[in-house]
């Protein structure tokens, strides 16, 4: 052990990654567990809610055989207490790398219809989150360096009366200007019906032209609130003196603002990108329940009105995993990224 400690003490970025790897599965079971915790307190059972709905269709009838209801229970891991309910919960999430079924699509384990959501929410909220963090820094950058401009000013004020509407009213003012007055984009839906999903370039144009009204009404509040943030940052330092030395060098204005001034930017925004991702692999629900969206945010709106805990559990899960494993991933880079970080604390 004095040698391995010694060897962590040269090489102090092996140990500051190996801590916070460590932290990343304590918080990741921490969080499961919670998670877990809260939806067994919910009130309401997901197997008699699912017994009921057969019930009503002539499907089932409860009185014929109790014994389909504790196979149903033992299936879904709800019988036994609550310890061993976690227990079976821990070994079919990690050992057996398993869901369990879904009451949306019985038998058809969870994760399938995780999986088959899983694209559109990457296609449509993942690429409208990055091109909004990228955009918003850019534009946010430039209005900040350009402050006092009467165009920076106006652009300021737009991006800060628009920032606090929420993207849901956008989407709607959205649907009601571009779908229905201009009719120049469909108002729902992923795709055209009559093309088949696949490598198609007809199927990726109306892909395309079905996800551009709700990626635009991520992209335009997602760039309002980088810009702010952003000009917010680099602002001060304007003033700094190794910016006036950049000057007195005879550096040009573009080299000093994407050299040095943003250099201040990327650490704490790249980190507020990390954390958003929640949001994003959540799936922006309301936004994907307005344009009819087949992303996981409305599965999970599907699996929460049937009680669907395998469902819910699961993209709960993978989005806990997701964001801790980007935080991770930015924990490892910010050093890299600015100097200042120190690999011992």
């Amino acid at each position: 052990m004095p040698g391995l400690r010694v060897w962590l003490a040269k090489h102090l970025y092996v140990a500051y990654a190996i801590r916070r790897t460590l932290l990343f599965f304590v918080t990741l079971w921490g969080a499961l567990t919670v998670t877990f915790m809260f939806f067994r307190m919910m009130p309401g059972d997901p197997i008699q809610a699912y017994v009921a709905s057969l019930e009503q269709v002539g499907v089932y009838n409860v009185q014929a055989n109790q014994e389909v209801i504790a196979h149903y229970r033992r299936v879904f891991g709800l019988d036994g207490n609550l310890f061993q309910q976690y227990l079976f919960y821990l070994n079919q999430l990690f050992i057996e790398r398993d869901l369990g079924p879904a009451l949306i699509n019985f038998p058809t384990s969870a994760q399938v219809g995780i999986l088959r959501a899983l694209p559109w929410t990457i296609g449509l909220l993942g690429l409208s989150a990055v091109f909004a963090f990228a955009l918003g820094i850019v534009l946010g950058a430039i209005v900040g360096w350009l402050r006092g401009r009467w165009y920076a000013e106006w652009l300021t004020n737009v991006s800060i009366a628009l920032s606090h509407v929420p993207f849901y009213f956008v989407g709607l003012m959205i649907v009601f200007l571009l779908a229905y007055k201009l009719s120049w984009f469909p108002s729902s839906a992923a795709y055209n019906p009559v093309h088949d999903p696949g490598f198609d370039l007809n199927f990726f144009a109306s892909v395309i032209h079905h996800g551009t009204l709700p990626a635009l009404s991520i992209v335009l509040i997602g760039v309002m609130n980088w810009l702010i943030s952003t000009r917010m940052l680099i602002v001060p330092t304007l003033g700094e003196d190794y910016l006036t030395y950049g000057e007195a060098k005879g550096l040009s204005p573009r080299r000093i603002l994407t050299t040095y001034a943003l250099r201040n930017v990327y650490l704490p925004q790249v980190t507020a990108f990390g954390i958003s991702l929640g949001g994003i692999f959540n799936g922006n629900v309301l936004v994907e329940q307005l344009f009819n969206y087949p992303g996981l945010g409305s599965l999970l709106v599907q699996a929460i009105q049937i009680y669907d805990f395998n469902t819910v559990q699961g993209i709960v899960a993978m989005t806990i995993i997701v964001v801790l494993l980007a935080n991770l991933i930015i924990d490892l880079c910010l050093p890299l990224l600015d100097p200042r970080v120190k690999f011992w604390r």
